[in-house]
């Protein structure tokens, strides 16, 4: 072993120097790295322009077959965007920051979804919010024993957004609304069965399959070699809930949603949330955010495109950013203060106007999305 001859301050600034996004060929792969492991790979602007100009560069690259996307650590693939970043520039009035960070990052999204070659994205660890924007809109989605997939915007008085909307509204039945509102995870076997994931492979196979996709001695195309690497994990405990999420999560409102599962029995004692448990889950929620929410993953289920939906997150995100409190406030008490005591505007859903989603599906955003 060699001797380290560094100090803290000298391996601090090494580790600050390396790229947040790993570039690299191997063998025909194209593989990119997404490598703030301290911040659990969150995106940065700088790291969504790496990732695109990769895609770009790699396009008609006649060397590069297969792109593989994974995450540095072993905590996770990306925990989404950087809202402290979001925080400070939409408190200190840096909001066209903010404007562009959505725009490139939306933008990349549509580049995965939309790429002419194949590209795996393996959802290890924690993979939230952003980080399903980078994994979710792949040919090949990969999970495993470790995965812990969500949109939790709501969490913080927001709104799913890259093109989650798209992907919560094609769930089976109701599921899109139940995990869009509430914000809940999914681990490998319920990302399987809600259509979020394609295949499950043990963690310590990635290096196998990475390996085998760079160094293939044949024409077999990447879901084929991944299939040899794809297990049947746990059964999901999504079907056994699905009864009582499609009724109450199919009414016309969050108000009646709440209803309605305060009407329920929570029955026996079964794996995962409870009607009772989710309906204080949501009533400690962005009266707002859960009702913007809620129209945008109906209105994603009933549009033709990617793009579409992510045009309608757009609207909605910038209206958050420069017209309604509750997403600096939901930062501010998540992760800025942590007090864990958001004051909501409305703080209840009793409060919230018959309109209240109006403004924000409306909203004509000074910067267009797609230039």
């Amino acid at each position: 072993m060699a001797e380290d001859t560094q100090g803290p301050a000298d391996r601090t600034a090494a580790v600050e120097a390396e790229p947040e996004v790993l570039v690299r060929a191997e063998g025909s792969l194209g593989r990119i790295t997404l490598n703030r492991p301290r911040a659990l790979n969150a995106l940065s602007v700088g790291m969504i322009r790496l990732v695109h100009a990769a895609l770009d560069a790699w396009r008609h690259d006649s060397d590069i077959e297969i792109v593989f996307i994974d995450g540095a650590g072993d905590r996770g693939l990306c925990a989404g965007g950087d809202v402290r970043e979001l925080h400070a520039q939409i408190t200190s009035g840096r909001g066209a920051e903010a404007i562009e960070f959505f725009r490139e990052e939306y933008a990349m999204n549509a580049a995965i979804a939309e790429y002419p070659k194949p590209i795996v994205a393996i959802a290890d660890g924690i993979t939230m919010g952003g980080g399903v924007g980078v994994a979710g809109h792949a040919a090949i989605r990969l999970v495993t024993e470790r995965s812990q997939l969500a949109m939790p915007e709501t969490r913080i008085g927001f709104t799913p957004d890259v093109g989650g909307t798209w992907l919560l509204g094609r769930m089976p039945g109701r599921l899109g609304e139940f995990f869009g509102l509430t914000g809940g995870s999914m681990d490998g076997s319920d990302a399987l069965y809600a259509g979020f994931a394609d295949f499950f492979v043990p963690s310590d196979r990635i290096d196998a399959v990475r390996d085998a996709l760079a160094n293939r001695a044949d024409p077999t195309g990447p879901s084929e070699i991944v299939m040899l690497f794809d297990e049947t994990p746990e059964p999901s405990a999504l079907p056994a809930q699905r009864a009582w999420i499609d009724e109450a999560f199919s009414a016309d409102t969050v108000q009646e949603i709440v209803a309605r599962l305060r009407a329920m029995p929570d029955g026996e004692s079964v794996e995962g949330p409870t009607p009772a448990a989710t309906a204080d889950l949501l009533e400690s929620l962005a009266p707002t955010g859960l009702a913007v929410t809620l129209e945008a993953v109906r209105e994603a289920r009933a549009m033709d495109s990617l793009r579409d939906a992510l045009a309608g997150e757009y609207r909605r995100v910038l209206w958050f950013v420069n017209n309604h409190p509750d997403l600096v406030e939901g930062i501010r008490a998540q992760l800025v203060d942590k007090d864990r005591n958001p004051r909501w505007d409305p703080q209840t859903l009793a409060d919230l106007a018959p309109d209240a989603t109006a403004e924000a599906r409306d909203y004509v955003p000074a910067v267009p999305l797609w230039s």
